[in-house]
Order: C-alpha cells, then sequence, then structure tokens
C-alpha cells in the first residue's frame, strides 16, 4: 500500500478524489475494445477534466449553485447515480418507495458535491493524476477496473481505483464505484446509511432528509486507520 503523509492536512482530499472519479467518468463514454484502449482514453480524458476544473474555479466560487447544476447536467447519463444510491441504501432499498429512492438519488448526488466539491476545486491545480492500469473481467467483459495514482504538491500519493461497468443499451461504460487507498467508498456511504437507520430508528425519510450531514460526518482519519492496520 501507498504510504499517506499528513491525512490531517489533507483530510477531505481523498472523498474529493472519490468526488472526481465520478466526474472523470463522464468522460469514459465509447465502448474501449480492450484494456489498454480504455486506460489511454481514460488518461487522455482525465487530464481534460483537469483543466475543465481549473477554468470552472471562478464559478465555483461566484456561484456554487450554478457550478453544482452544470456538474450534475455534465454527469447525468454517464455515472450511474441510481446505481450508486440503491447500493448505499442496501437491504434497506427494499423499504423504500420510488419516491423516496428519487429523493435519495437527488440529495446523495448534492451531499457529494457539498461536502468535497471546494477541496476538489481548490486543490485541482496542485495534484498529478496518472492511469496506471486498466484491467477488463476477463468473465464478464461488460466489467472493468481502473487504477489511477494521484500525487499531491507536497508529494502525498493516493491510490485510486475505481469500478465500472458497461451500459449495454448505449455501450459507454459507468462508473458504479471508488476505493481510495482501499477504503471502499460504496460500502463506507452504505455502513453509513446503515447506522442511520438505526440510530433513527428505521425513520427511512428522516435518514434522507438529513443525508447531507451524515456524509460530511464521516471520518476519514478513523478508515484511513483501519485500512492501514488491515495491511
Amino acid at each position: 500500500m501507498t504510504a499517506v503523509r499528513s491525512i490531517n492536512q489533507y483530510a477531505t482530499m481523498p472523498w474529493a478524489l472519490a468526488v472526481f472519479a465520478l466526474v472523470a467518468a463522464l468522460l469514459v463514454r465509447p465502448a474501449a475494445a480492450n484494456s489498454e484502449q480504455l486506460a489511454s482514453y481514460v488518461d487522455e480524458n482525465t487530464q481534460k477534466l483537469v483543466q475543465r476544473l481549473n477554468e470552472e474555479k471562478g464559478l465555483y466560487n461566484e456561484d456554487p449553485d450554478a457550478f453544482y447544476r452544470e456538474m450534475e447536467a455534465a454527469l447525468e447519463g454517464f455515472v450511474d447515480f441510481r446505481r450508486i444510491a440503491a447500493r448505499v441504501m442496501g437491504r434497506y432499498a427494499r423499504q423504500t418507495t420510488p419516491e423516496q429512492r428519487d429523493e435519495f438519488v437527488v440529495r446523495f448526488k448534492r451531499s457529494l458535491f457539498e461536502s468535497y466539491a471546494q477541496a476538489l476545486v481548490n486543490n485541482s491545480d496542485g495534484f498529478e493524476i496518472a492511469v496506471q492500469d486498466a484491467r477488463i473481467n476477463p468473465r464478464d467483459e461488460d466489467r472493468a477496473s481502473v487504477d489511477m495514482l494521484v500525487t499531491t504538491e507536497s508529494g502525498d500519493r493516493y491510490q485510486v481505483t475505481y469500478s465500472m461497468y458497461r451500459n449495454t443499451d448505449s455501450g459507454s461504460w459507468m462508473m458504479e464505484n471508488v476505493i481510495v487507498e482501499g477504503v471502499n467508498i460504496g460500502l463506507a456511504f452504505r455502513d453509513r446509511f446503515a447506522q442511520e437507520m438505526e440510530s433513527r430508528r428505521g425513520d427511512v425519510d428522516a435518514v434522507i432528509e438529513n443525508w447531507g450531514d451524515a456524509v460530511a460526518s464521516l471520518n476519514l482519519d478513523e478508515e484511513m486507520d483501519k485500512g492501514a492496520e488491515s495491511e
């Protein structure tokens, strides 16, 4: 595992990188024929996205709501937020209505941007991203993993992997999970949702309504420490 230094200094950075991976996935549109082509395409467009984030800094600082709307519009159809949100809800999804699931998708997207967009935008010109490898599952050519190494301005390095699946209708690759330094982001969110359901005694509406606060209170240092201890 890559050593992670000064975690407190970059407390929100890995989670911001998870959001970056979500955003980067919007550029992974073609049905790449093999792993090399997928890696090359992701790398090329990831660099374009870093440039785009730098260009959008002014909009974020002037009108955060406009920034969020633009990012949501760009992500629509390329990142399967509905699939991700359903996995975050886990077994509790069966207890919800279609309206509640729709509302959670909206709040889930918003919580990511509100909690981590500032760290991402403020650091977009201070880190380098290199795609290391892309692997198409030999048993299922519609699933793949892409490994990225993110190096911050101070030299700290973070290993980021995101899991993707190919939409059989459009042929586009879509992101469905992110792993940052061994921390499974999807699982961390799912565990948090379960904790909220327990603490709120199964009140789904209350969990959904307060999801932004739940995401903001996730303890990154604790999750990183768990990952380090398991090595």
